[in-house]
């Protein structure tokens, strides 16, 4: 395990961006993972793709696990990653990775991934990212979220057309179900996991995913 923590933060280091998606069709919208067969933990890093915000020379990477779904996330996108955003990642000390981690008691939390996906597609996923969170109230609790989705593309000013093909669709279904895997063989427990790479050694996993925690991580440097 420990060798796969090192693994992992290779892995956002160098980025993940490069991977070929296969594209299996079908025509409709892919709403829960999807069966990737057993694999491999370096056919499984290929496949899990990790979206990345800010500075990819970044010496650090602070990664998180989210669900869209997942209330606590919401508070750490609206509240905690916006000081995390000013202290380290606007500063280039550090890059931010978000790694999809969609549980099945949230029924619309692998769709919002998708849906996220979609919208970077057109280079636009973390302002994707946000609205989603931004809006958590208006969707979380409904039956049918599509037509949500759909509407914060157009809200953020997204090609519709472009957006609304991927979204009823499964294309990134098999990166997200590869995300959650490589969250369970990680032994993340919950949503959002945190982890902070220094770019040596080991991934650290964080006890909590308050300002402090990461502030405390990046100030206590590698190997600690």
């Amino acid at each position: 395990m420990k060798n796969f923590y090192i693994i992992i933060g290779v892995v956002a280091v160098g980025g993940i961006a490069t991977i070929a998606l296969v594209l299996r069709g079908g025509g409709s919208a892919a709403t829960e993972p999807v069966d990737l067969g057993e694999l491999a933990d370096a056919e499984l890093l290929e496949l899990a793709q990790g979206m990345v915000q800010g500075d990819s020379d970044a010496p650090v990477t602070i990664m998180e696990f989210g669900n869209y779904q997942c209330n606590s996330c919401r508070q750490f996108a609206l509240l905690i990653k916006p000081q995390v955003d000013m202290a380290y990642i606007d500063t280039g000390q550090a890059k931010f990775v978000y790694y999809d981690y969609p549980s099945p008691g949230f029924p619309h939390s692998f769709f919002a991934a998708r849906a996220a996906r979609c919208a970077g597609d057109q280079d636009r996923y973390f302002d994707y990212h946000d609205a989603v969170y931004r809006t958590f109230d208006d969707w979380a609790l409904r039956r049918s979220v599509g037509g949500h989705f759909e509407d914060l593309a157009d809200e953020i000013g997204l090609d519709t057309g472009a957006f609304e093909e991927c979204l009823n669709s499964d294309r990134f279904a098999d990166v997200v179900t590869a995300n959650i895997t490589l969250g369970q063989r990680l032994g993340v427990p919950g949503t959002p996991g945190i982890f902070v790479h220094h770019g040596t050694g080991s991934a650290q996993r964080l006890g909590g995913f308050q300002f402090i925690d990461i502030q405390q991580a990046m100030e206590a440097g590698p190997g600690n």
